[in-house]
């Protein structure tokens, strides 16, 4: 009997969402109880999710650990689950960060911790779902459903501002996932299915396709966010719990670069080719703008929010170099980057529960009082910046690579990542650890205690797997770049299938 594990890793999150709803007892005992009943099935995902990892055959062709049951079958619509190389790691990613996160949720002092870590898993289950969707209309509810407990944990338990950083989230979400409404209608007019193999297989005709571009980079470019479809992120990163600002840096921002080169790349590769200037020119517009707010922020989360935001710019020009090395590149970088930002935001949260700021300016002299917690900034920062021996220099040179096979300048202005990238976290890093002591290391030198246990236990897997990556490539490569290879060969020419030609246009 086939054991449908994708379904259970995907749905397990929820049960242990369900699970805390009926702890009961006195506040004490419902706060420590759903604090472990969190983090062990945040853990237990996470096993499941290495488990899929080590199960996973690379070189098989489609997808794997599929499960399929008839849900709307009279209209095509289905329940189906499956995962390639690229979705795979996506959802290891996803299941890595989780706990992490419960883990930066421990101390006390949160409001209502039990509905706030929900939300976290409730989240958990949203984007794992997203990521195995193997159906547009399970995608769409997935992806949708993420902005409930994502809204939740900015409005309810974010900063001064956070009520109005949710509903700026949820409204650029919101409408830019209605576009996407419009071209899945036509996709399932077209072919009378939402099964995502299908579509992947079907060429549609290039006018449609130039609609369909259109809708589904408004939708996907609110998340990723492409430029200039990113007011949300600063107010959201900013005000949003660094907790849940990890996951959704770290993991929610990842889902609109996953759409574009599960969607728009691999079922509009017509489209893709006529608009991959415009989109590789707004990558490097996003590039160089970001890093340069970021270098004018004050705000240590703000800053890092910048940051992402110009990295995700660097995703976008590999994603349309439309070459399996730039799309390689493109990938590698979300992973990496996955970690990197989710680290940065962690140690802002480390530093601003001690002190109760994250203003740049409220420190100072860190390092003489945190060492441990300055060496391990010290690594995330200089892989932030790309530093060889990081996850990062392996991605940002893949994409590179990518990029110079579609022009000098496009590989020069893409390289612009790594310099200006190397100026603000220097600047906020020197900052932050090394300059005269002002507020943190004068007037909270009594709180400025180096990392507990549990705090280590958070960071320090993040810098063993940014190394990991640095180092050893190859074992996460050897995972998706069949996925990327196939839909970098299908990009250049797509088979025109029956039903779906021209006339449709």
């Amino acid at each position: 009997m086939h054991l449908p594990l994708l379904t259970i890793l995907t749905f397990l999150p929820l049960v242990g969402a369900l699970a805390m709803l009926a702890i009961r007892g006195d506040a004490a005992f419902v706060e420590r109880t759903s604090r472990w009943v969190a983090l062990g099935t945040s853990l237990l995902v996470l096993l499941l999710s290495v488990i899929l990892w080590i199960r996973f055959v690379p070189r098989q062709p489609g997808f794997q650990f599929e499960d399929h049951a008839d849900w709307v079958p009279g209209f095509g619509i289905s329940y189906h689950l499956g995962l390639d190389g690229i979705s795979l790691l996506f959802v290891v990613l996803t299941a890595a960060i989780t706990p992490v996160s419960i883990l930066a949720s421990w101390p006390a002092g949160l409001s209502r911790i039990r509905d706030y870590l929900i939300a976290l898993l409730l989240l958990e289950t949203t984007l794992i779902g997203l990521f195995s969707s193997l159906d547009f209309v399970l995608f769409y509810v997935f992806y949708e459903a993420t902005l409930i407990p994502g809204s939740l944990l900015i409005g309810i338990w974010g900063g001064p501002k956070r009520v109005y950083a949710s509903i700026k989230f949820f409204l650029f979400t919101f409408g830019g996932s209605l576009f996407m409404l419009l071209a899945l209608l036509a996709m399932w007019h077209i072919t009378g299915t939402t099964d995502i193999p299908v579509l992947l297989h079907t060429h549609f005709a290039p006018a449609v396709q130039g609609w369909m571009f259109l809708g589904l980079v408004l939708a996907f470019g609110v998340k990723l966010p492409l430029f200039p479809l990113h007011g949300w992120l600063p107010d959201a990163y900013t005000e949003a719990p660094s907790a849940a600002t990890a996951m959704l840096s770290g993991v929610l921002a990842k889902a609109g670069a996953y759409g574009f080169l599960r969607f728009v790349i691999s079922m509009l590769p017509d489209a893709s080719h006529r608009y991959a200037p415009l989109m590789i020119a707004l990558g490097i517009v996003a590039v160089i703008y970001a890093a340069m707010v970021a270098l004018a922020q004050t705000d240590m989360k703000r800053m890092i929010a910048y940051s992402s935001f110009s990295h995700m710019g660097l995703v976008l020009v590999g994603l349309f170099t439309l070459n399996a090395t730039g799309i390689d590149g493109a990938v590698f970088v979300m992973l990496s980057h996955g970690i990197i930002i989710a680290a940065l935001f962690f140690i802002v949260a480390i530093l601003s529960s001690r002190t109760g700021t994250h203003a740049v300016t409220g420190f100072g002299g860190i390092a003489g009082r945190m060492p441990v917690l300055a060496a391990l900034a010290m690594l995330f920062a200089m892989a932030n910046i790309g530093l060889p021996g990081t996850g990062s220099f392996v991605g940002e040179l893949l994409v590179m690579i990518g990029a110079i096979h579609v022009g000098f300048w496009v590989a020069l202005l893409s390289g612009l990542a790594m310099i200006l990238g190397a100026v603000y976290m220097l600047v906020l890093y020197r900052r932050v650890m090394f300059d005269g002591a002002r507020g943190a290391a004068g007037d909270f030198a009594g709180v400025l205690r180096d990392l507990t246990p549990r705090e280590i236990a958070m960071l320090v897997p993040l810098a063993a797997i940014t190394l990991w990556m640095g180092i050893y490539p190859s074992s996460f490569t050897r995972v998706f770049d069949p996925a990327v290879t196939a839909i970098a060969a299908s990009s250049v020419q797509a088979p025109v299938a029956p039903g779906a030609s021209a006339d449709h246009g």
